[in-house]
């Protein structure tokens, strides 16, 4: 497990999202703001934010308590590895900070500035190395949205962009590099367009706030969400495609349906504006609103995993990775004896794990189950690659005992014990423990079915995955079989003796089921 020491220069809203994002990553934050207060203000918004952290995801290590506090600006830029700067967006204000973190910082340090708009160019002016100086815009919140745009000015080197999108991928986000230095870079230009027609339909009373955001929330932003802008009008033009779309639409875009200028935000404008949000806000907190937004994003962004597209892609993505961060055990090899039992996978209980008693659901213990099978999967050599060759396991049967509640935030580990393999087919147990201890919350049996995903049939294992099984296996042959292996469920009648148990009493573990 790697660890790295994230600096953060302004911890306001865009800062404190980059401290969560940070921390949910593993890594130790070291941070500073001059306001008064800052710290403070800094360790309330992470605590108010890290459940949602906790549902997205925490790699091995993530704990709020890695946050420092710095006594300046200096400090931040001589102790850390990267220093991501987020002070209000006033380039005066931007280019003495950056100029103060060049002067202090090693120099490998990458110094990246959350500005939303202003040109990396002039924003460097001054420093001594501005080839190391440029923008890593992201989107709020930081901890959850992936996207965060790259801008580099005329004297920032391309090792500088390339260490930029390493970093932020290793934070499992979507690096976009913007090819050409302009002023609110793409995604605020393009959301601006959308603010200066909102201004205006709510300036000339054609509209309420309520009213847009209803025009977009139920239409075009959940196709945004997988597609953007393009994409979905090219599949508007039908067969056709966009050439089709532009054909038939384009005329369209020399009526004056838009205005492209702001209009003044005279007092009237604003408080339409503000009036408006208000009531939609309907007497909620902006927590209690940051807190629904965040539950939305989450789920929406599960939705698209399956599809494999968009953010979809990326919590895919951020899930393998933190398995794979989580891996206690190498991949098995040759010259390894596997353990036995094998312990792959542990995991706290997730706030979408409980019912409404905070105790874990029946769902929610074959998910966590669902993982183990994963690690193991992966101990075993069947990865991304495996699958994306056409080859994986499915389930055909699955038997589970619940011997014990969990609740919210429990740490749960799992053990593994491979009852037996062939050429296609895996047996294998799972048991659950609270925490560290030894008392038993759940068990579950399967048989696994090896298939050709591409065919749409059984086939035998790859080679590598095939010997790994065996081995396993071959080394827990002795260990005790599990009471519940092989157990059904009955109700014997007073007419009717109970029926004779699928494993005699003293049976050794089958060598292939």
């Amino acid at each position: 497990m790697t660890t790295k020491t994230i600096g953060l220069v302004g911890t306001g809203v865009i800062g404190s999202g980059w401290a969560v994002r940070v921390l949910a990553r593993g890594y130790d934050v070291v941070a500073w703001d001059p306001a008064v207060g800052a710290e403070d203000r800094l360790r309330q918004a992470i605590e108010r934010a890290w459940p949602s952290a906790v549902r997205f995801g925490l790699f091995p290590g993530a704990d709020p308590a890695r946050l420092q506090w710095a006594d300046s600006p200096e400090e931040v830029a001589a102790s850390a590895e990267w220093v991501q700067e987020s002070a209000p967006e006033d380039e005066g204000l931007k280019r003495s900070l950056l100029r103060r973190l060049d002067n202090a910082a090693r120099p490998a340090t990458v110094i990246a500035s959350s500005s939303s708009g202003l040109l990396p160019t002039r924003l460097a002016e001054g420093c001594r190395h501005s080839e190391r100086i440029l923008i890593g815009h992201p989107f709020h919140p930081v901890y959850l949205l992936p996207l965060v745009e790259v801008v580099a000015g005329k004297a920032t080197s391309p090792e500088a962009v390339a260490a930029a999108v390493e970093h932020y991928d290793d934070l499992v986000m979507h690096p976009l590099v913007v090819t050409n230095e302009i002023e609110g870079y793409l995604s605020d230009r393009l959301q601006e367009a959308l603010w200066r027609e909102v201004l205006h339909l709510v300036n000339d009373g054609v509209a309420t706030t309520a009213e847009l955001d209803d025009a977009v929330v139920y239409g075009p932003g959940l196709r945004w969400a997988a597609m953007g802008t393009n994409l979905t009008f090219h599949l508007a033009g039908g067969d056709g495609g966009m050439r089709h779309m532009l054909s038939q639409f384009g005329p369209a875009l020399k009526l004056p349906w838009t205005h492209m200028e702001a209009p003044e935000l005279t007092e009237e404008l604003i408080e339409a504006l503000a009036s408006g949000c208000e009531a939609q806000a309907a007497g909620r907190s902006i927590a209690e609103l940051e807190r629904l937004r965040d539950d939305c994003l989450l789920s929406v962004m599960r939705a698209l995993r399956p599809s494999g597209v968009g953010a979809g892609r990326l919590m895919a993505e951020r899930e393998a990775r933190i398995l794979a961060a989580g891996v206690t055990t190498e991949q098995w090899a040759p010259s390894r004896e596997p353990p036995a039992p094998l312990a792959l996978y542990s995991a706290v209980v997730e706030p979408d794990w409980v019912d409404y008693n905070d105790h874990m659901t029946e769902a929610a213990f074959l998910t966590a189950f669902g993982w183990a099978s994963d690690s193991l999967f992966r101990y075993l050599g069947i990865d991304e690659d495996y699958r994306e060759g056409g080859h994986s396991f499915y389930t055909v049967e699955t038997h589970i005992n619940y011997l014990g509640e969990a609740t919210l935030g429990e740490p749960l580990r799992v053990t593994t014990q491979v009852l037996g393999s062939d050429a296609k087919r895996l047996h294998i147990f799972h048991s659950m423990y609270r925490g560290d201890g030894e008392e038993l919350l759940c068990t579950t049996e399967q048989m696994l079915l090896h298939v050709d995903t591409g065919a749409g049939r059984s086939a035998p294992m790859l080679p590598g995955p095939a010997a790994a099984a065996a081995a396993v296996a071959a080394a827990h042959a002795e260990l005790p079989l599990p009471l519940q292996v092989g157990r059904r469920m009955e109700i014997p009648t007073p007419a009717s003796p109970p029926r004779p148990s699928a494993r005699p009493a003293g049976a050794t573990p089958p060598k292939n089921p």
